[in-house]
């Protein structure tokens, strides 16, 4: 693992969302080069990228058209470059979007496959041979070309499944893992990654990561196996790119050779039971439950065996935004949570500040239920919130029409804003080596309020105590809790073998 990995907090970029240098309504990346100074003096020293390549932006950059090529309302593969020159310069790190998983059903390679002649592209995407038969159980497109045989589709309609092979093949136009198309496909990828690679990025997020190989078995074997070839060609030619996923099953994410995996919105991490339901834990009314989420982490954390890191997002442009559930007071009580556990830290652009989620947004680019959670980052209270320049009509998505939306010029010196406590907090952080990504945590409470954790490593031990509810709380705690290090929200007391948190507190202790 890189070592740069072990300390950083990571600032997600939604591109289309972030700064528009050139008046298009549309952020770019010259848009974004301008504001590295604000992502650094926030603290965070990592970037990720969402997808910025060309596109028909049916589900906003998810569906590639051309991996190698920066799609031109964002700039060109030299500002790009530039970007990662600008980044490195600042002493940071920046990793893009990989989709590994599928294109778009107008890149080259689908339109090749298409066709009925055989070419180098027709195993490329994974069709059955009849176009009376379905890729059951995954959708597929069918009718749509002279070819005999139906698509296979990711999700959208609009994304064909490319050709990593089935580990299981219970049909004949199932192909093996090592057939020619998925070796071929897997070589394409990697000759993806190494361009970018050379170009200049430290890395990816692997969208989708855990859905490449069909009819795998139940431990990801043949996930696992791909993945680590992935792993060999980067141990030889790139040792240092850092490799994050998007799976949620850390067991075998880390067993692939990723360095990361995230706990995500969806499946059985009980992530959405935090800060995303009807009662979420780290509301102030304190109906919340915890319980789920902690059985849960304990076991995904025992998982890893100290080889990796389970990073737990703000959010992400494919959740709403924790202010939909959350006020301003309970987001800085939840970042408090979020940045005093293991692994990175990702800060989804404009949490920070505690942006709304915008409700009632007509669809944009795919984005469907999570359009309200993409609009343009809110820079000051002027024009467009000084995302853009240009006329509001013109916007890619409309920024958050109301009055009294923050914005980052405000919250910078102001130390009653969320994002003077997030800088807080990150600074913290950074001093405190049990508080980084590797330290190790143990839980001491397992449901109710409120939350405590000691964070250790060789050098250091602390106590983290959370009480999101307006309700005072208390830890009884065997050990002896010395110096407050750092507080969020109301008081406490610790006094003989009890903690007493007053409503809405965090606080971190020594422990002697």
């Amino acid at each position: 693992m890189s070592d740069w990995l072990k300390n950083a907090v990571f600032y997600e970029i939604y591109p289309q969302s972030f700064s528009d240098s050139n008046g298009d309504g549309i952020g770019d990346i010259p848009g974004i080069i301008e504001k590295l100074d604000y992502i650094q003096e926030l603290g965070c020293d990592a970037i990720w990228l969402n997808p910025c390549f060309v596109s028909p932006f049916g589900d906003a950059g998810y569906d590639v058209q051309d991996y190698y090529t920066v799609a031109p309302r964002y700039g060109t593969n030299r500002d790009l470059k530039n970007l990662f020159h600008e980044v490195h310069d600042r002493g940071m790190h920046i990793i893009l979007d990989l989709v590994p998983g599928h294109t778009s059903d107008q890149h080259p390679w689908f339109q090749e496959s298409k066709k009925a002649e055989r070419n180098e592209y027709s195993d490329r995407y994974i069709w059955t041979d009849s176009i009376w038969e379905s890729t059951d159980p995954m959708p597929c497109l069918r009718g749509i070309s002279d070819r005999d045989g139906a698509a296979a589709v990711n999700f959208f309609s609009i994304q064909p499944a490319l050709n990593y092979g089935y580990y299981s093949c219970t049909k004949p136009w199932m192909q093996a893992m090592d057939a020619e198309g998925p070796r071929a496909t897997l070589k394409a990828l990697e000759d993806v990654m190494r361009f970018w690679l050379g170009a200049g990025c430290d890395g990816f997020r692997v969208d989708m990561a855990g859905s490449l190989i069909k009819n795998d078995d139940e431990k990801g074997s043949g996930i696992i196996k791909l993945w680590n070839q992935v792993r060999s060609f980067l141990e030889e030619e790139y040792p240092d790119a850092v490799m994050i996923s998007e799976w949620g099953e850390p067991d075998k994410s880390i067993a692939s050779g990723f360095h990361m995996d995230f706990l995500l919105h969806f499946g059985p991490s009980h992530y959405n039971d935090l800060f995303r339901c009807d009662e979420p834990y780290f509301s102030s009314r304190g109906n919340g439950d915890v319980s789920a989420f902690l059985e849960t982490y304990n076991a995904n954390y025992a998982k890893t065996d100290g080889k990796g890191l389970i990073c737990i997002p703000s959010g992400n442009h494919d959740m709403v935004r924790l202010a939909k559930f959350l006020t301003p007071e309970e987001i800085e009580i939840a970042f408090a949570f979020l940045l005093t556990m293991p692994g990175a830290p990702f800060i989804y652009y404009g949490d920070e500040l505690g942006m709304r989620y915008v409700e009632g947004l007509t669809s944009v680019e795919g984005g469907y239920i999570r359009t309200g959670s993409r609009s343009p980052m809110q820079w000051n209270s002027g024009l467009n919130a000084g995302f853009s320049e240009a006329s509001p009509e013109m916007l890619y998505i409309p920024v958050d029409p109301s009055e009294d939306r923050p914005d980052a010029e405000s919250q910078m010196d102001d130390p009653e804003s969320i994002r003077f406590t997030v800088k807080e907090l990150i600074a913290f952080r950074r001093k405190h080596s049990a508080l980084q990504s590797c330290g190790e945590i143990e839980f001491l409470t397992g449901s109710g309020y409120p939350l405590a954790y000691v964070r250790s490593d060789d050098s250091e031990k602390l106590l983290v105590v959370i009480n999101p509810s307006a309700q005072p709380a208390e830890l009884a705690y065997s050990g002896k809790a010395g110096e407050c290090l750092f507080s969020v929200g109301g008081g406490f007391r610790a006094k003989d073998g009890v903690i007493k948190m007053d409503g809405q507190t965090a606080a971190v202790f020594e422990v002697e």
